[in-house]
């Protein structure tokens, strides 16, 4: 499953970017015109709402477990890329901390 993580969190930050890439050529790299296209209609508006909240509820996970990977690099990349990267990217580093704790006696 590890592998899969890391393969899932790489897809999950080229396809976004991807997206990303079209609307900036469009539009211009500008902070206003992007949030406002977040919302711009019902659906585009609950699908942010679902994400936004989703993050959050990702974040307080992250935050309260007392072992785990570091949480704050994951944050970082949940805020500039966004969850479908963040979630499989920790998935892999807690993976990987689980097989280095099983390695070592």
């Amino acid at each position: 499953m590890k592998n899969f993580y890391l393969v899932a969190a790489i897809v999950g930050a080229v396809v976004p970017f991807a997206f990303f890439a079209g609307f900036f050529a469009e539009e211009g790299v500008g902070l206003p015109t992007f949030l406002d296209a977040l919302f711009v209609n019902g659906a585009a508006g609950g699908f942010t709402a679902d994400l936004l909240i989703t993050s959050v509820v990702f974040w307080g996970y992250m935050l309260t477990r007392r072992a785990g990977p570091n949480p704050w690099p994951v944050i970082a990349v949940n805020l500039l890329i966004g969850l479908s990267c963040a979630l499989p990217l920790y998935l892999y580093l807690e993976a990987r901390r689980q097989q280095t704790q099983r390695a070592t006696p």
